[in-house]
């Protein structure tokens, strides 16, 4: 379906948007059984972003950044806009321009399976940006894409209206007919993670915390006093 822009989306209510993002990429990750977690090269272009909001999703072609344009025309306050390319790219298809019509259009950052440029002026606008690499090779606007079609970016299937999660350990994409479901699991995690800190605090170790010890011996794990020579 290249060539078609979709204006509605549904979006997952605010509120379990703002649990995810609380909860962080590796909590979520793990609470929706380790899923949906984009690969590694996509890394914040600045320390400290932690950002969740509904997907809008674009895809664009090699060297081609004219879908980011027109998603520009049908995100709301709130979204974040995943950008996917047709194959392997690193081209600088976003820039400061883009990132200040983002802002005013009240976007909460971009996901960009592509490069970034203008790194140092989008650092200084504290604007929340994940890429695969930054690149100062221009693109142009000559191929059709889509947007808010489902696309895969850096290995994950992304919808619109899916929530994505970023912070400095990446980016997680929950479903949105999951995600009420994973904020909860989030939650539970976070409290038992509590109570396994404060013991470890108190100087036990994980082998008796998450009671490792009668599995290893049944796997065959003996110890033996030492020294050996």
């Amino acid at each position: 379906m290249s060539g078609t822009v979709v204006r509605n989306i549904h979006r997952a209510e605010a509120g379990v948007i703002s649990t995810l993002e609380r909860l962080g990429v590796s909590t979520v990750h793990e609470a929706q059984g380790r899923s949906g977690l984009m690969a590694p090269h996509m890394r914040p272009l600045w320390r400290g972003a932690r950002i969740a909001g509904s997907a809008v999703t674009a895809l664009c072609h090699p060297g081609d950044n004219w879908m980011i344009h027109v998603a520009c025309d049908v995100v709301k306050k709130g979204d974040i806009l995943v950008v996917a390319c047709s194959s392997e790219n690193s081209d600088g298809a976003f820039g400061e321009l883009l990132a200040t019509s983002l802002v005013a259009l009240g976007v909460r950052g971009v996901v960009l399976d592509l490069g970034c440029r203008d790194a140092a002026e989008i650092t200084a606008m504290k604007f929340p940006l994940w890429s695969r690499a930054i690149s100062a090779k221009g693109t142009v606007k000559a191929s059709i894409g889509s947007v808010n079609l489902p696309v895969v970016c850096a290995g994950v299937n992304v919808k619109a209206g899916d929530v994505v999660v970023a912070d400095d350990d990446g980016v997680v994409v929950v479903p949105r007919l999951e995600a009420a479901k994973v904020a909860k699991a989030g939650e539970e995690r976070e409290k038992k993670e509590a109570g396994s800190r404060a013991r470890l605090q108190k100087g036990e170790i994980g082998l008796d915390i998450y009671d490792m010890r009668k599995t290893l011996a049944d796997k065959g794990l003996k110890y033996v006093d030492g020294p050996l020579d």
